[in-house]
């Protein structure tokens, strides 16, 4: 049961970076440095440095503000971004997993970019544009703000309720696959 809840936890916490590439990192930095809660081995402990906090807090308050402004936004999501937030899910991914499992640290790595890089690709490709095109761009900040919200409570959820996580990532990647894929377009 443990390795299940550390895979549901690894998923949530990659997914969470596809939206915002360091506050998953962040909080499994501070719920390692001060609850029992998550425990890194290494060399993912070195992510519970003051220094590395620190950076992650810094990094995270970066992203939250140029994530607000419409222009900036489309570069960072395009350009910066892209690499970024699924780098950040393979490290999600791979310091989460290893708490509890023996999953291989290239496969890891290799679930954590593929699951970061999906939720990146979805927010960048189709929804940003999407209320950009619909809203003239005022519609930025507010989804902006609700991926931050979500992003960090899918990363606390996941290392607190990594179940409830999972039901929540199966039913969304379930009803995405009915609607984008399966549908009938008449519908």
């Amino acid at each position: 049961m443990e390795t299940a809840l550390g895979i549901f936890s690894a998923f949530g916490l990659s997914a969470s970076a596809g939206l915002n590439a360091y506050i998953p990192l962040l909080v499994i930095a501070l719920m390692a440095r001060f609850t029992n809660l998550i425990t890194l081995s290494k060399p993912w402990d070195a992510l519970t440095s003051w220094w590395i906090i620190g950076l992650l807090v810094v990094l995270t308050m970066v992203e939250f503000l140029v994530d607000k402004f419409p222009a900036i936004n489309h570069v960072n999501d395009f350009i910066v971004q892209t690499f970024v937030r699924p780098a950040a899910g393979a490290i999600a991914f791979a310091a989460s997993a290893n708490v509890i499992t023996e999953v291989h640290p290239i496969l890891a790595i290799a679930l954590g970019i593929l699951v970061a890089g999906s939720v990146n690709a979805v927010k960048s490709l189709a929804v940003r544009p999407a209320v950009s095109a619909a809203t003239g761009s005022a519609g930025n900040t507010p989804v902006s703000m609700a991926e931050d919200a979500t992003s960090t409570t899918l990363s606390v959820m996941s290392v607190v309720a990594p179940v409830v996580v999972a039901i929540v990532l199966v039913s969304a990647a379930s009803y995405a696959l009915y609607y984008f894929v399966l549908r009938s377009p008449e519908e």
